[in-house]
């Protein structure tokens, strides 16, 4: 036996291994090659797809069944109307200017009752986070008070405010303040203890320590209160503004509820999520330009 014969892979023939060709025969069959494509490489297809276009695709199937189950008769008009005619109302309340003057008035609720409420539990988180006298008189109360159900206390508020645009506004605030609170706090405590010895070998002193290490460390947690606050403003507002209110997008949801116009109740629930996406999409930019110390993971 040859050499070449011995290094030859079994059910190989000399002649194939001399003539060095990919598509050789083994036994007169030619061999069937298939090309691999790695994992890694199929998935670069699919995030070549641009990224709002891969988001949009579960809305529009979702659209896509709605319409087709209230076209067909299976989703009755009295139980849901169809995307079609949530589209006219929607362009008719646009039309008569009925749907921005009630944004207007919402927007403004929501927006003192998330100053108000924000500043209250940023300043108690700060109390409570900085010093262990101010944990000792605040947190206790605060930890007590946000397990109360907040949408209970609408009956107090009524007594104590009345009926105009005062409880509606310290709902706001009260659901807010709590989120904030929780966060900053958590924040404050969850700085790394090394940083604070760097900062006074570096010569900072108590002031300078919260300034410079304490309050940018508790940054990305109140950013996280700020997003949860929002969300639970909107929440609070739909509470809020089924007291008694004559103006607002819960003024037009419960009209709607009068006279069962569903599409109306739908166009202000689909106004109330397009507010709050606004709302998170505004967070996620003073993230970026906030936090652009820190790094983090976007995904594969």
């Amino acid at each position: 036996m040859t050499l070449d014969h011995a290094l030859a892979p079994p059910g190989i023939s000399r002649e194939v291994m001399k003539s060095g060709s990919p598509e050789g025969s083994v036994g007169h069959r030619p061999l069937d090659l298939e090309p691999v494509t790695p994992a890694a490489a199929r998935g670069t297809r699919l995030r070549n797809v641009p990224r709002w276009l891969r988001r949009t695709v579960g809305p529009l199937l979702l659209l896509t069944l709605w319409q087709v189950f209230s076209a067909t008769g299976v989703l009755h008009p009295d139980v849901l109307a169809s995307p079609g005619t949530i589209a006219r109302a929607g362009s008719g309340l646009i039309a008569d200017g009925t749907l921005s003057s009630a944004m207007a008035v919402s927007l403004q609720r929501v927006a003192v009752g998330l100053v108000l409420g924000g500043a209250v539990g940023t300043a108690l988180a700060l109390v409570s986070g900085l010093s262990r006298l101010g944990e000792d008189l605040v947190d206790a109360s605060v930890q007590m008070l946000r397990t109360v159900p907040w949408v209970g206390l609408i009956p107090l508020f009524i007594i104590w405010l009345g009926i105009g645009e005062a409880p509606k506004v310290a709902l706001i605030a009260l659901g807010v303040a709590f989120h904030l609170y929780l966060n900053v706090y958590a924040g404050i405590r969850g700085v790394d203890p090394q940083l604070i010895e760097a900062g006074q070998s570096l010569g900072l002193g108590r002031w300078g320590l919260v300034r410079h290490v304490v309050l940018p460390g508790a940054l990305p947690g109140a950013m996280t209160g700020l997003r949860y606050s929002l969300a639970t403003a909107w929440l609070a507002l739909v509470f809020g503004e089924s007291v008694n209110a004559d103006a607002g997008i819960g003024f037009l949801m419960n009209q709607a509820r009068e006279f069962f116009r569903t599409d109306v109740i739908v166009v202000c629930l689909v106004v109330y999520a397009f507010l709050g996406l606004a709302a998170d999409v505004i967070v996620r930019i003073l993230e970026r330009l906030l936090l652009q110390w820190r790094p983090t993971f976007t995904g594969q």
